[in-house]
């Protein structure tokens, strides 16, 4: 199990749109991959109901963990789409 911790770089934070991409990047990835606060319970990545509930404001840390076939590929794939501003990305 490889995690690894990201600021989120949407203006906006993690809401419908930057979610929405985030989720289906993470649903193309061959590792499960869960995203949370650190510290606190993680959520899977792959639900759009679970990522978007987390409120993740723009700037704010959170942690992604992967496990299974590429783990260290998926984090990193998603990461840089977490730090990315994905508000600009239309």
């Amino acid at each position: 199990m490889h995690s690894i911790q990201v600021t989120v770089g949407s203006e906006s934070g993690l809401h419908a749109r930057p979610a929405s991409l985030f989720v289906q990047a993470a649903a193309r990835q061959p590792a499960k991959v869960t995203i949370g606060r650190p510290g606190q319970a993680p959520v899977d990545a792959r639900s759009l109901l679970s990522v978007l509930a987390l409120a993740a404001g723009s700037g704010e840390t959170l942690e992604l963990t992967a496990s299974g076939d590429r783990a260290q590929d998926s984090l990193k794939a998603l990461a840089a789409l977490l730090a990315s501003d994905l508000d600009a990305a239309a």
